[in-house]
């Protein structure tokens, strides 16, 4: 859909991918971001040596900041939120830092939106955390990983929410005040529960971002830590295959506004995060990877995989990376761009 984007968080991982893929057909592009994460300087240098210094619009401004936010996205037709605090462990030490980036961030990034006369589409970026551990739901050692004993497709939008972790709870106040703003205000926004994202441009760290992270350890020698038992089960989903679907929410937004969506990889491209991913990262590497263990993190799912069968229904989308090739590709970047 043609019109103005304005993506916060527009420097990071996802947000330079979708820009890249917007300046690419025309679109017209502003970027939101406070440039606090250490790649972002280079995924702008990125786009501009690309696309040229004028072809997007950049506004450095913090989330936190409502009257900047509002008037910065006062122009905007679509608005997709992707600016945040990522870490667990980082909300767990910083928790009222982490409630004023994505709670309160959130909510100034909904009411620029509301008070902007073009009525914007509204994406929100969520997280697979809301559902905390889900305690209630039976999983089954099985070899090298854990699996659900009873949801063969994963877990679905309507699993029982419950925050876990300050992380948790920031994400999943965005989560109900972006879908609430649907109901209340006739709000274009749309919820997206994304799994475990991976690809190109992922500038991983160990508290956020698993795969880029592992493979950048292991390329650049610096140790690596497993906690819990290093079989919990997540599914992976390729940064494009997630555009695609942003792609496919704002085209069919009569049919997607207000609606939540659970976005992954779905039971085709599960891994454990190093039974199994381990070994296929040595393989590509050549060597063996000495690794260190430590206790499980709050709220660790031992499995996640999410069921997307509602995203494949009403937008006809469906991943169309599997893990042995985004994985090829992603270590072959970090090969070319980290080392």
């Amino acid at each position: 859909m043609a019109g103005n984007y304005f993506v916060t968080g527009g420097a990071g991982f996802i947000g330079s991918n979708y820009v890249y893929r917007l300046l690419e057909r025309g679109e017209t592009v502003t970027i939101y971001d406070n440039l606090s994460r250490a790649g972002a300087p280079r995924n702008l240098k990125w786009l501009q040596d690309k696309f040229g210094d004028k072809a997007f619009k950049l506004v450095v401004g913090d989330v936190r900041d409502a009257g900047q936010l509002t008037v910065s996205a006062r122009h905007a037709d679509i608005i997709v939120h992707l600016a945040g605090q990522v870490a667990v462990t980082t909300s767990v030490v910083f928790p009222r830092e982490d409630f004023e980036i994505n709670a309160l961030g959130t909510f100034n990034t909904l009411e620029a939106a509301r008070l902007n006369e073009r009525n914007p589409i509204f994406l929100y970026s969520s997280t697979n955390k809301v559902y905390g551990g889900m305690d209630d739901v039976k999983v089954v050692e099985k070899g090298l990983r854990w699996e659900y004993e009873d949801l063969p497709f994963g877990a679905p939008e309507t699993q029982p929410l419950d925050f876990h972790s300050p992380y948790g709870c920031s994400k999943g106040a965005g989560d109900q005040y972006v879908r609430d703003y649907a109901r209340i205000y006739g709000l274009r926004s749309v919820v997206l529960r994304q799994s475990c994202i991976y690809g190109p441009r992922q500038f991983g760290v160990e508290d956020q971002g698993w795969v880029a992270w592992m493979i950048i350890a292991a390329q650049t020698n610096r140790p690596i830590t497993i906690y819990g038992d290093g079989k919990q089960i997540r599914d992976l989903l390729h940064v494009y295959d997630l555009l695609d679907a942003y792609d496919s929410v704002i085209q069919n937004i009569d049919k997607t506004q207000g609606q939540v969506f659970n976005l992954g990889g779905g039971s085709e491209n599960t891994m454990a995060i190093w039974t199994e991913f381990g070994p296929r990262l040595e393989k590509l590497l050549g060597r063996p990877i000495p690794i260190a263990s430590g206790d499980w993190r709050p709220g660790d799912q031992k499995v996640f995989v999410a069921d997307t069968r509602k995203a494949q229904l009403l937008l006809g989308w469906k991943p169309k990376y599997n893990v042995e090739m985004g994985i090829k590709q992603l270590f072959e970047w970090v090969s070319e761009n980290i080392i």
